[in-house]
């Protein structure tokens, strides 16, 4: 379970960033390509914040859909099997116009986004 190294490194950056602070809340966005189930992490999170300043503070997910851009084409798309929230199966990136040479722009990221300081 990746989910918990993720988690052990979040606690690590937060309190490597506001050493001594204590901390409410974290806001994280998961893209859909990033293979971390955000269920997963939110349980991690909670046992890699026993002890920290972080511990009690809430995690909060926002999860992107995926954006793709066409390299033949120029066209922007959202892939076959992208869509609906939970799921995680693996969406194709082939482009409308037939070709499979695409850029993901959207839908890797695994960023924090905003703490709160209590």
């Amino acid at each position: 379970m990746h989910e918990l190294a993720i988690a052990e490194g979040l606690v690590d950056a937060v309190t490597e960033r506001l050493p001594g602070t204590k901390i409410s809340e974290v806001r994280l966005e998961i893209g859909a390509l990033s293979g971390v189930v955000a269920d997963s992490l939110r349980f991690c999170f909670d046992l890699a914040t026993e002890g920290t300043e972080l511990e009690g503070a809430s995690l909060q997910i926002t999860e992107p859909g995926i954006q793709v851009e066409c390299r033949t084409c120029g066209g922007t798309f959202v892939p076959d099997g992208a869509g609906g929230s939970g799921a995680r199966g693996v969406p194709i990136l082939l482009c409308p116009c037939g070709s499979a040479d695409v850029k993901v722009l959207s839908g890797q990221q695994l960023t924090i986004t905003s703490v709160k300081v209590a």
